[in-house]
């Protein structure tokens, strides 16, 4: 049995694992540390809160965002095999992560958890009512497009690695559906596959000695 299948569909699998990461920014402690320090370096637990609710609210954003449907849809693998600078603590994409994040955060910890609630709530209705063909726009990314269900995909990553960063940044147990992180597990090794190839990820898998490009590192 798959991912798919244990839970239903995508749709599901996201909507049960953006409610964990939810109620993980929403707890007392997440509130008490918010300018601390997290396990990443450089961004404080509310950055890092804040940047785990963006992968709720963003799926709002892009639903309501324009389409052309003119472009080829990208797929979730093409979507992270792309990524550029990912190892680079001041490139780009890292920084721009950053910078989006603490601004999310500088709204406080109680207002980041009220639209992340209400985002939430709002998925909930809409998501299953969206057709298996919707497109929606990838905003960072201006005139790419990508079809809904794999973007869900995308974001099964963002929610099953930062809730397991956010849970750690305060000595926590945050338990992720298991549907979730395979379908992270296999978008990801997909995606390495798509940016160096079989031979380099097979060398990564089996032979760590030859693995001369972190054939395995994604993000």
């Amino acid at each position: 049995m798959n991912y798919l299948e244990q839970m239903g569909d995508i749709k599901a699998v996201y909507t049960a694992a953006a409610t964990v990461a939810f109620e993980l920014i929403e707890r007392p402690e997440i509130v008490a540390r918010w300018g601390d320090p997290s396990v990443l370096d450089g961004m404080t637990i509310g950055s890092l809160a804040a940047h785990l609710a963006r992968s709720i609210l963003q799926v709002g954003w892009f639903l309501d965002g324009d389409i052309t449907n003119v472009a080829e849809p990208v797929s979730a693998t093409t979507y992270y095999a792309r990524l550029a600078g990912t190892t680079d603590k001041v490139s780009a994409l890292n920084s721009g992560v950053e910078a989006r994040s603490a601004e999310t955060a500088i709204l406080g910890a109680q207002q980041v958890a009220t639209e992340a609630r209400a985002s939430l709530e709002q998925l909930r209705v809409r998501l299953p009512n969206e057709d298996v063909n919707r497109r929606v726009a990838v905003a960072h990314r201006p005139g790419e497009e990508i079809f809904l269900d794999e973007y869900l995909r995308t974001r099964l990553v963002e929610l099953a690695v930062h809730t397991d960063d956010l849970a750690l940044s305060i000595g926590v147990t945050a338990t992720v559906p298991m549907a979730a992180i395979s379908a992270a597990v296999d978008l990801l090794v997909a995606a390495a596959r798509e940016r160096h190839g079989d031979i380099a990820v097979l060398q990564a898998l089996a032979r760590r000695e030859r693995d001369t490009v972190m054939a395995l590192r994604v993000l």
